[in-house]
C-alpha cells in the first residue's frame, strides 16, 4: 500500500453497493479502507471479518477516533444525506452512493456544505465506470450524433428480494420516507443522471407510477419519468417487477446524425446506427485511464487534485437529476 494512499471510512453498510466497494479499496495503491461504522452487529462483524478494520456503532466515534482523508457512504438515502453533512462537518470529502438524498432539499444542503467547506462531494453512479458509457458520453457531447433530440434509460429487474438484495438493503428500499420513493426514486434516478448530463435542465417533468405485483411492496414498483425539452424529449424508467434481462440497463441516445445503443455492464458494447449504416456497427472503446476505472480511483484523483469528479459524478449534475426525481415523485399518484 503506498503511503500516499488516502485513508477511508464507511459510514454505512445497509446498502448492498458498499460490498463492491470494500474489494476495491483492498486492491487499490490510492486508498485504503481504515474503518466502518454501522448499527447492525452482523454487518460490522462481517467487515471487520472480511477486511481486519476497526468498527463502530456511531458515526460520531469513527470520525472522532479515525484520522481520516475522506468518508464512503452507504447508508439509506435519507440517512446517507445526514451523514454527508455530518462529514462534511468535519472537513472530509465525501463519496456517497447514487442518487444523492431522498429528497431536494436534502441533495441542496449538501451541495451547499460542500462548495461552503471547498471539499470534494461524489455522487457514485455505478454505470459510470462503463467504458462504453464513457465513450457514448464524450461521443454525443462532441456532436458526433448531430444535435441530440433523446435520451433513454431502463433500469429493470424482478424485484430487490429476487435480485438478492439483503434485507438490510430492502427494509430502506421499501420506506418510501427513508428512500425517497420505490422504484422511481431507486431507478429512474439512472436515467434523469443521464438526460441532466446530455440535455441539461428539463422544461416540464411527467412522473407516473404504481404498484403492479402480484405482492405489493407499499411503495410503487414501476415507474417512468418523461423530461420534455425545447428540442427534445428524454425517458427514465424503472421496473422492480421485469421477467428477464431483455431491455434491462439499456441506453439509447438518439440524435440528428445517428443513434447510440450502450449495452450495460463493464464488457458491454457500444454500437452506432447512421443513415448509411442503418443497422448499426460496433464502436471501438478504448480502456479508461486508471482514475476513470473505479469509483475509489476516481475519488481518490479528485480528492488529490481538486478537480470536480466526471460528468455524471458531478453533484450539480447529480443535484439537477434530484430536481427532476422531485418532481416525479410529486406528480406519481400515492400507491
Amino acid at each position: 500500500m503506498s503511503e500516499s494512499a488516502l485513508r477511508i471510512g464507511v459510514l454505512g453498510l445497509i446498502h448492498d453497493h458498499v460490498w463492491d466497494h470494500l474489494p476495491q479499496l483492498a486492491h487499490s495503491q490510492n486508498a485504503e479502507l481504515v474503518a466502518a461504522f454501522d448499527t447492525n452487529q452482523e454487518l460490522r462483524d462481517r467487515v471487520q471479518n472480511e477486511y481486519g478494520c476497526p468498527v463502530y456503532d456511531t458515526a460520531e466515534a469513527l470520525l472522532s477516533e479515525q484520522e481520516l482523508d475522506g468518508v464512503y457512504i452507504f447508508s439509506s438515502n435519507k440517512a446517507g444525506a445526514e451523514l454527508t453533512l455530518l462529514a462534511l462537518e468535519q472537513g472530509l470529502p465525501v463519496m456517497i452512493e447514487k442518487p444523492m438524498a431522498a429528497s431536494l432539499s436534502q441533495a441542496e444542503a449538501m451541495l451547499a456544505a460542500a462548495q461552503e467547506k471547498n471539499l470534494c462531494l461524489m455522487v457514485n453512479w455505478p454505470f459510470a465506470w462503463w467504458p462504453q458509457m464513457q465513450h457514448a458520453i464524450a461521443l454525443a457531447k462532441s456532436g458526433g450524433i448531430g444535435d441530440l433530440w433523446q435520451v433513454k434509460y431502463r433500469a429493470a429487474h424482478a424485484g430487490p428480494k429476487e435480485l438478492g438484495c439483503s434485507d438490510y438493503f430492502c427494509d430502506w428500499l421499501f420506506d418510501p420516507e427513508l428512500n425517497g420513493a420505490g422504484a422511481m426514486m431507486d431507478y429512474c434516478c439512472y436515467g434523469c443522471v443521464l438526460a441532466s448530463d446530455l440535455l441539461g435542465t428539463p422544461d416540464s417533468v411527467t412522473g407516473i407510477g404504481g404498484q403492479y405485483r402480484p405482492a405489493p411492496l407499499g411503495v410503487e414498483d414501476n415507474a417512468l419519468i418523461v423530461m420534455q425539452y425545447p428540442h427534445g424529449i428524454a425517458t427514465a424508467e424503472g421496473s422492480w417487477s421485469q421477467i428477464g434481462k431483455l431491455t434491462a440497463y439499456a441506453t439509447a441516445i438518439y440524435g440528428t446524425e445517428g443513434t447510440l445503443i450502450v449495452e450495460p455492464h463493464k464488457k458491454g458494447r457500444l454500437m452506432l446506427a447512421t443513415a448509411a449504416d442503418p443497422l448499426g456497427s460496433e464502436v471501438k472503446v478504448e480502456c479508461p485511464v486508471l482514475s476513470l476505472q473505479t469509483a475509489t480511483e476516481h475519488f481518490a484523483h479528485c480528492v488529490r487534485t481538486g478537480e470536480t469528479p466526471w460528468e455524471l459524478c458531478d453533484p450539480q449534475i447529480s443535484l439537477s437529476a434530484q430536481q427532476i426525481l422531485e418532481a416525479g415523485v410529486q406528480q406519481m399518484k400515492p400507491c
